[in-house]
C-alpha cells in the first residue's frame, strides 16, 4: 500500500557568521599604539617644560615612533588573522548541507576537519 509523501519543510540553513569586529587583543594593541603616538606628540611640551633635553628627546622620539609602528602593525595583523579564522570556520563547516557532505555521511567520513590518520 502506498503512503502519502511527507510535507516538505521549508527550513533554511543558517548562514555562517563572519565576525567583522576586531578582537579585544587587537583593540588593546591599537590603543597602545595610539598612546605611543600621543606620547610622541607630547615631546615638544616636555622639552619646553625642561623635562627632556635635546638628545634625550631625539632618542625618545625615535623609540616611540618605532614602538607605535610595531604595535599598529601587530594590531592590524591580529585583526586580519581573526577575520581569516572566523571566515574559514563559517565557510566550509557546520551546516552539513551539499553533495560533498552527503557523500561523506554515506561513506562514514567526517564532514569537517581532518580525517582519520
Amino acid at each position: 500500500m502506498s503512503q502519502p509523501l511527507p510535507t516538505p519543510t521549508r527550513a533554511r540553513h543558517q548562514e555562517p557568521v563572519i565576525q567583522n569586529a576586531p578582537p579585544r587583543h587587537s583593540i588593546v594593541t591599537g590603543g597602545l599604539a595610539a598612546a605611543a603616538c600621543a606620547a610622541c606628540c607630547a615631546l615638544p611640551v616636555l622639552i619646553g617644560a625642561g623635562a627632556l633635553t635635546g638628545a634625550g628627546a631625539a632618542i625618545v622620539e625615535q623609540t616611540l615612533l618605532a614602538i607605535a609602528a610595531v604595535l599598529a602593525t601587530a594590531a592590524l595583523g591580529m585583526w586580519w588573522l581573526h577575520r581569516r579564522r572566523s571566515a574559514a570556520t563559517g565557510a566550509g563547516c557546520g551546516c552539513g548541507c551539499g553533495a560533498d557532505s552527503e557523500k561523506a555521511a554515506a561513506s562514514g567520513r567526517p564532514t569537517c576537519g581532518p580525517g582519520p590518520a
